[in-house]
């Protein structure tokens, strides 16, 4: 089976959605099902001659430094070029450029295409577009969500609340419900000691961490006011801000005016193999407060690091926190997250216990586990695909 792949944004980009690319390309890959992915050339690409990457050329964002979006002759030139390979399955990761040109593709070849509906658009646009009305940018992400979905063979998302949410938007094509699984080196834990060592965090600070991208729909703003809070109980306590993103300066504002210059600390990217794995060792406990997530993948990687999550569980994060143990649910209000917060960090062995019923929760994600249900519904869009083409017109 020989799959062709599409996306608008790949590593170097950090993000869930090239995680989750990453994460399933490899374990399909193990299971022998071929993978091509079709990504943006970045200045700072790492893999420019990975043979089953290809690179295409891309224009830069000014609202969005971080992003790329490619250039759609290009993946023309590329397509007329390649129209004589044997892949089976377009799956589209993104909805931007990637989507037309993965449709355009399917077609051109005559394959079916399905897509993965990673980012929960309809709370995301307003953040990014805030000269409009939010009711207004609302309307247009159903819509446009609407439209895309209906185009294809299949749609993968991550959470049984995305797929409730996409068919309120009036998508009628199958849904299927398939997160991104944990891969075996995640389990592997660091060294916070020496984490908390190199930046000068003393053994017993009690530290909070959040991984992720530092964006307005990520709701870090709520995490600093209740660490404001928090403060009053414990006045050593500190929060690790790791990744970058647009919100990045007003937070750093933020942080100033409420006084926690002392308390919150933002660390840009941390290497994912080795200073990443030593911040989750290292803290005490992950926080989030997104509201948005589709899944929310970071909170099994803190979970496979041995890291307790207080989370609000919003979105695609309630299917993992109320099916997982070492995990903590907290209420939508800074002082309810914030007495939450102050109690469980008084309990330093139930902390403890709580960080090893996370690790044995998070292995019920496998990645392997989720690649081979990937693999099985590749083969049953494909053979729907080949059986309509072979009904009498």
């Amino acid at each position: 089976m020989k799959i062709l792949m599409i996306s608008d944004v790949y590593f170097p980009r950090i993000n869930g959605v090239s995680t989750s690319i990453e994460t399933f390309r490899s374990e399909l890959h193990a299971l022998g099902i071929q993978t091509t992915l079709v990504a943006p050339a970045y200045p700072q690409d790492t893999d420019p001659a990975a043979p089953d990457i290809v690179r295409i050329p891309a224009r830069y964002l000014p609202m969005d430094p971080e992003d790329r979006l490619m250039r759609r002759q290009a993946i023309r030139q590329w397509l007329r070029a390649q129209l004589f390979r044997d892949f089976d399955l377009v799956h589209i990761q993104t909805p931007f450029a990637a989507h037309y040109a993965g449709i355009e593709i399917a077609r051109e070849l005559n394959i079916p295409a399905i897509a993965s509906y990673h980012t929960y658009f309809e709370e995301y646009l307003h953040h990014y577009i805030p000269f409009l009305p939010r009711r207004l940018t609302q309307a247009v992400a159903r819509r446009f969500s609407r439209g895309q979905c209906n185009q294809l063979d299949a749609i993968v998302v991550p959470s049984r609340a995305m797929s409730a949410t996409l068919r309120d938007y009036g998508v009628t094509q199958p849904l299927h419900i398939l997160p991104t699984g944990l891969r075996e080196e995640r389990f592997c834990r660091g060294n916070g000691a020496a984490f908390r060592e190199r930046h000068g965090i003393a053994p017993t600070r009690p530290l909070l961490l959040f991984v992720g991208r530092v964006a307005f729909e990520k709701n870090i703003g709520f995490l600093l006011e209740v660490v404001a809070r928090v403060r009053q109980q414990h006045p050593d306590v500190l929060l690790l801000v790791t990744g970058e993103g647009p919100a990045l300066a007003g937070l750093r504002t933020q942080a100033r005016q409420l006084g926690l210059t002392e308390h919150v600390r933002f660390l840009g990217y941390l290497d994912r193999r080795n200073a990443l794995a030593d911040c989750y060792s290292a803290a005490d406990l992950f926080v989030f407060a997104s509201r948005t997530e589709t899944q929310g993948l970071v909170l099994l990687e803190a979970m496979a690091m041995g890291c307790p999550v207080l989370a609000l569980a919003a979105m695609g994060t309630r299917d993992i926190l109320e099916n997982a143990a070492g995990t903590v649910i907290a209420q939508d209000d800074l002082d309810a997250f914030a007495n939450k917060l102050v109690e469980l960090l008084r309990d330093e062995a139930g902390l403890k216990a709580l960080g090893r019923a996370a690790e044995s929760s998070a292995r019920q994600w496998s990645a392997r586990e989720m690649a081979v249900r990937m693999g099985a519904l590749y083969q049953e869009v494909i053979a729907g695909h080949t059986r309509s083409q072979a009904r009498p017109t």
